[in-house]
């Protein structure tokens, strides 16, 4: 049986084999996967639960239940104020990446990158019948608004935008988010904003795209803020006619985000996890005062990662060797074009933290 062409621009993702590689390890220091340490809430466990027991089991609506739908654009009107911007629940915050890309490239139509970025930007660019342009980030992980405005071409369908940015944590400045929107509205491309972690902004408010170009669609979800990163409840917010298209590729694609999550992410809505995001602030803080003498790190703002540069080798040889000490991490060449940095993920407790520290402290004199 031959697979279809497609298949080969697709590897397992790195991220995974590490996730693999941990379940086989008696006691792994585990700093490689973004998914929150603490425990979902105690009101969203308990509205999932109700939901279950009372019979809503079924399939959800395709543009989602309005128990979270109507709750969502709410506070979207409430935030943005735009006449032409709706809402509606996908199945994660990926498989509204998926439905965005599907809904707006044609084969050879060109999205525009940010190297770094997360690792399933590339291949669902791909996926799509697209063609990647990478603008470069290093060494700060800024947007430089003229290495952006050289990428683009006649062909240029999409800018691909993520603040906090995973894999650096770095937030965008608010000079950098207007000049970004800014520009593509001016050339009528599509700007994707992928704001996944926008409640883990540390040091200044988090600001949206949508502010200054109210044609940006917005991709955001549940899983991060509330640690459910396994019910697959995310939503999507932009113009209404791409809106419907995504809603219509969801029907044949992915149907509908779970009913019984979607119940209890409308619980969610209503419960405060600032006390959650201090915590991860002081983490990163942890994290920043055990290593930051001995590694060239760009200070995170936000999101749950650091991305630090390697003190020798490749990031491949470097990670390699954290292995063998049990200590797992991302090498950089999964989420960029350069293998020179690695990813840390600071969502664990402040025991891993510290045992992470300790080894990375070892091999930078190594």
């Amino acid at each position: 049986m031959k697979l279809a062409e497609r298949m080969a621009y697709f590897d397992s993702s790195g991220i995974r084999k590490v996730f693999d590689l941990a379940s086989k390890m008696r006691n792994p220091i585990n700093l490689s996967i973004g998914q929150p340490d603490f425990e979902v809430p105690e009101a969203v466990k308990r509205a999932a639960v109700e939901a279950i027991e009372s019979n809503k089991n079924g399939y959800a609506l395709t543009q989602g239940m309005p128990v979270l739908r109507e709750k969502l654009q709410a506070a979207v009107d409430a935030e943005y104020g735009h006449g032409d911007r709706r809402v509606f629940v996908t199945s994660g915050t990926s498989g509204g990446l998926v439905l965005a890309l599907l809904a707006l490239v044609d084969p050879g139509d060109e999205v525009i990158v940010f190297d770094p970025c997360f690792v399933m930007y590339p291949s669902l660019v791909k996926l799509a019948g697209g063609v990647c342009v990478w603008v470069d980030t290093y060494p700060d992980f800024h947007v430089d608004l003229d290495r952006l405005r050289a990428a683009i071409t006649p062909r240029t369908k999409v800018i691909l935008f993520n603040s906090p940015g995973n894999p650096t944590g770095v937030v965008a400045t608010d000079t950098e988010i207007r000049e970004v929107a800014r520009l593509a509205a001016e050339r009528g491309i599509a700007l994707v904003s992928d704001e996944i972690y926008r409640a883990f902004c540390y040091d200044v408010p988090f600001v949206s795209p949508a502010t200054f170009n109210a044609e940006t669609l917005v991709i955001d979800g549940f899983s991060k803020t509330y640690g459910v990163t396994g019910w697959r409840v995310g939503f999507a917010h932009g113009t209404q006619a791409v809106i419907d298209a995504m809603q219509k590729m969801q029907q044949y694609t992915f149907v509908c985000a779970p009913q019984p999550a979607q119940w209890a992410c409308a619980a969610a809505m209503d419960v405060d996890m600032s006390a959650y995001i201090a915590d991860y602030r002081r983490k990163r803080d942890r994290l920043l005062a055990g290593i930051g003498d001995l590694y060239e790190v760009v200070t995170p703002g936000g999101a749950f990662y650091a991305f630090p540069k390697v003190p020798w080798g490749t990031a491949g040889e470097f990670v390699a060797e954290a292995v063998r000490r049990e200590l797992l991490i991302i090498p950089g060449d999964i989420f960029s074009a350069r293998d020179t940095h690695f990813r840390i993920s600071y969502a664990a407790s402040d025991a891993t933290i510290d045992r992470g520290v300790d080894v990375l402290r070892a091999l930078c004199r190594a």
